[in-house]
């Protein structure tokens, strides 16, 4: 027989359904775990030396932000 906590819970999920609603699991990093810092720290080496070689990208970024100055 289902406790009184997993009931509540049961009455909850099926009003959010009705509302039209879905359950959905989302796997995350663990922020937590060995390594992920320095992990950040390496992709966003490549993202910035990625960014620098990308001339295109930087004169557009240059143009969207002079756009932004004359509001």
């Amino acid at each position: 027989m289902p406790s009184n906590t997993a009931k509540r819970v049961q009455k909850h999920r099926l009003a959010l359904r009705a509302a039209g609603l879905r359950p959905v699991q989302i796997w995350v990093p663990d922020t937590r775990s060995t390594g992920f810092v320095e992990e950040c720290r390496r992709q966003s080496a490549l993202a910035a030396q990625s960014d620098r070689e990308d001339h295109e990208l930087m004169a557009f970024i240059d143009l969207a932000l002079s756009d932004l100055q004359d509001l």
